[in-house]
């Protein structure tokens, strides 16, 4: 499985850089992000949100577990932090099989659930600005994007 990386400067690149990805997204899209506490996933986030259309202001679902947002598609936005049993039904499936993008923040806390395919991007600090992601495609769908964006 070959993994893609990037080194970002700050948060304006990080953002770009999911923009752009955002405009290769199908519906049923499943993104899986991990990392550091502060690395940047909900900034990822908010460029994804951008790229796909988003107006409303795009914040993290820690205590919701799940928002929903308006879009070219719709981003389903999950933060999974809080979520005590990796089993519990919460309808996460609907999501991963639904009509837009989901990204999915802690993605590891539930790995059960997840689709068999997605896209894991791993973001880490590198000083005090610079953040690395790692892309890891896991299926053909998602190897194609990873190609496609580099």
């Amino acid at each position: 499985m070959k993994e893609y990386e990037l080194t970002t400067s700050n948060n304006g690149e990080t953002s770009q850089f999911a923009e752009k990805l955002a405009e290769h997204l199908q519906p049923g899209d499943v993104i899986a992000l991990e990392g550091d506490l502060g690395a940047g996933k909900t900034t990822f986030t908010k460029g994804l949100a951008k790229g796909l259309g988003v107006k409303k202001t795009v914040s993290s679902p820690t205590f919701t577990i799940i928002k929903e947002y308006k879009g070219k598609l719709p981003l389903y936005h999950m933060d999974v932090y809080r979520v005590l049993d990796a089993f519990e039904d919460l309808g996460f499936d609907e999501y991963f099989e639904g009509e837009g993008v989901t990204v999915v923040e802690w993605a590891h806390l539930i790995k059960e659930q997840l689709p068999e395919e997605l896209l894991t991007i791993y973001l880490y600090h590198q000083g005090q600005d610079q953040r690395k992601m790692v892309l890891v495609p896991k299926g053909q769908r998602y190897e194609q994007l990873c190609k496609e964006i580099f």
